[in-house]
């Protein structure tokens, strides 16, 4: 049967290495010409922020981070930026600190360096997302892409291994969503494979040693490849339902994806046979399902929604608001009967069941 597909690869620079991070950064800024650098970095990372922009002239350090971007924060950088004449955004941090900075180039245009310092994905897509009033609100839009993505291990070790580990698994639902995405082609289902071999083997060795620069190196890899290959697939049954909950009740987000990846799983495995191989090959593993629980498990990963915030009460709504979220691509057709059911397991930690 011959190929047949649509693919679009995003056009962004990235810089790799251990140790490198200020120095690239600084050659990155000189190439640019800028004259007016923003660096968005959460305050808890405002010293590892310093130290990778030592090479550099800072116009603005900007230290209001918080989770699932709130327009409210968002307004505020706009507005900072604005002020200060930014010609570049710089940003130091994980997930939120990227949006942050995507936040601003969405109504802007200034361009992002982004030096991430967990496995997010984030600084790999042209996905924004906001939340105003409990509601998130994401899009897709080119102007958001770090046109330069600086990656540095060492910047990952002061991560915690309970939050590597979620950040990590995070990532690999970036893969398994992209297997079945509303834009799932074999570009993104070989870059997706790729990264959850890597993610499997990087993340067993920083559980077993923080500071393990090989696995933390395989870790940031394999979540980069996973966030390409998201970027192209798009958001799927996943990262929807992720979504609804982040903003919706305000849980963690690494932890989050953690949670919820293998009930998605189990649940969309039995009509994606070919996906449900490929994750199992993935994985190093027969049986996708139980590849990727034995990973949680020996990660030690949470497993329970009620355990990081979500109360029994929202699950009936939270399973409406995922369902009509969910696109149309998914392999299994989805019911709100059906995500509640995924909902549930999830909030208790049982075993993930195909419903």
């Amino acid at each position: 049967m011959s190929l047949e597909f649509d693919h679009t690869t995003l056009g962004q620079r990235v810089l790799f290495g251990a140790g490198r991070a200020a120095a690239n950064l600084a050659e990155e800024v000189r190439l640019r010409g800028s004259a007016a650098v923003m660096v968005i970095a959460e305050g808890r990372e405002a010293e590892l922020a310093r130290r990778v922009t030592s090479g550099i002239d800072v116009a603005l350090h900007h230290d209001d981070v918080a989770p699932h971007v709130p327009v409210a924060k968002a307004d505020k950088a706009r507005a900072a930026a604005q002020e200060h004449g930014v010609d570049l955004l710089v940003s130091v941090g994980g997930g939120s600190t990227t949006g942050l900075a995507k936040a601003v180039a969405l109504t802007s245009g200034l361009p992002i360096v982004a030096v991430p310092t967990t496995y997010a994905g984030s600084e790999a897509t042209n996905v924004w997302g906001l939340t105003e009033a409990a509601r998130k609100t994401t899009g897709v839009d080119d102007r958001v892409l770090p046109e330069t993505v600086i990656y540095d291990a060492e910047l990952t070790c002061s991560l915690p291994v309970e939050l590597s580990v979620a950040s990590g698994l995070n990532g690999l639902a970036h893969c398994v969503d992209s297997l079945w995405a509303p834009r799932a082609d074999p570009i993104n289902a070989a870059l997706a494979t790729e990264g959850m071999r890597t993610l499997a083997a990087g993340l067993p060795k920083v559980a077993a040693d923080p500071h393990d620069l090989e696995g933390r190196d395989l870790a940031l890899y394999g979540a980069y490849l996973s966030a390409v290959s998201f970027a192209s697939a798009g958001s799927a049954m996943h990262h929807k339902i992720c979504h609804v909950l982040g903003g919706t009740y305000d849980l963690p987000h690494a932890q989050t994806h953690a949670i919820v990846l293998p009930h998605v799983l189990a649940h969309n495995a039995p009509a994606a046979p070919e996906a449900a191989e490929r994750i199992a090959h993935a994985l190093g593993g027969t049986d996708a399902v139980a590849s990727l629980v034995a990973l949680r498990d020996g990660l030690a990963a949470p497993k329970a929604l009620r355990d990081v915030g979500l109360r029994e009460s929202d699950l009936d709504e939270a399973a409406e608001l995922s369902a009509a979220a969910i696109p149309p691509s998914n392999p299994r057709p989805v019911t709100v009967e059906g995500v509640r059911r995924l909902l549930t397991a999830a909030w208790t930690g049982t075993a993930p069941e195909s419903s």
